[in-house]
Order: C-alpha cells, then sequence, then structure tokens
C-alpha cells in the first residue's frame, strides 16, 4: 500500500524553513508506529531535515542530483515512480510518502490512503499539503484536545480513495 502521511494546519501549511511550525509529541509517536518497519519515501530537502535517517525504515529519497551521496538503508532515485517501481518489485513492504510538499502533490494521483493530521489552528509557512478532492473519502476521524504537551488541537483523519 502505498500512503500519504502528514500533519498540516487548516490552511494546509506544513512548515516553514524546512522545518515544522508546532509541535504534537503524540503526532510523532504515531508517525513512528505506522512508518517503522516499512519504506518512507520524500523529497532531498525533507531528508536533510533530519539530524540523521529515522532508524527501522529505508530512505527513497528523490533528487535531481547526480551523485547524492546516503548513508545506509537510504537510496536515491530521480522520480518518484522510478522509485515506486523499484520497491515494488521487490518488497511487499508498505511505502509511506513523508513530504515534502511537492513529493505530496505529485503523490496524490498515486497513493491508496491519506494519512493526515490536521492542526487546529492557521500558521504562516512556505509549504502547504494540497488539497484533497473528491476521489477520497474519510474513513476515520479521531480528535485530540490540546493540554499541557500539545498547544493545539489536532484530529487524525483516514482518507481511502474512492
Amino acid at each position: 500500500m502505498i500512503t500519504i502521511i502528514a500533519a498540516a494546519s487548516e490552511n494546509n501549511a506544513l512548515g516553514k524553513d524546512n522545518d515544522l511550525v508546532w509541535h504534537l509529541p503524540d503526532d510523532f509517536k504515531r508517525f513512528k508506529e505506522l512508518t517503522s518497519g516499512n519504506y518512507i519515501l520524500m523529497g532531498r530537502k525533507t531528508y536533510e531535515s533530519f539530524p540523521k535517517p529515522l532508524p527501522n525504515r529505508k530512505h527513497l529519497i528523490i533528487t535531481r542530483q547526480k551523485d547524492y551521496q546516503v548513508p545506509e538503508n537510504c537510496f536515491v532515485f530521480d522520480s518518484i515512480q522510478s522509485a515506486f517501481d523499484e520497491v515494488l518489485e521487490f518488497s511487499d513492504k508498505d511505502i509511506w510518502i513523508i513530504g515534502g510538499g511537492e513529493i505530496y502533490k505529485q503523490s496524490m494521483e498515486i497513493a491508496d490512503r491519506i494519512e493526515l493530521t490536521r492542526v487546529h489552528s492557521e500558521f504562516e509557512a512556505d509549504t502547504f499539503f494540497p488539497e484533497i478532492g473528491e476521489e477520497w473519502e474519510l474513513v476515520k476521524e479521531e480528535y485530540h484536545a490540546s493540554d499541557e504537551r500539545h498547544k493545539y488541537d489536532f484530529t487524525y483523519l483516514t482518507y481511502d480513495r474512492r
């Protein structure tokens, strides 16, 4: 299965200056639980925003840079489709698309599911999540109120392709 996973605000903001603009520990925990043991596909800038590769995941990095050097468990591709073609031919593990904005946009026609954390606020940003069209059906939602660890209310939304 190919799943887009993201956290976006009410105005679809994802981040600014290659960083998130909120901190939701429970969302990080959910991200880790869902993606562990699988492939995570991302653009180069998203990959470079991590201090080091995320443990227990194989990283598929999309970049136009030739000879882009990466450590073990990281693989470089020049397009999303070439990454899918190679991984889906040799593995039955899921692929989780983790960003950034342009990668999400290109993946909307390919993905089977969207796992979106909707952060109930609006933020100034330079990267945005694409609009979710009528080809998607909301199949699950789980609301979480703000608390001492979470400054903002948020809802986990699961969409499946119709």
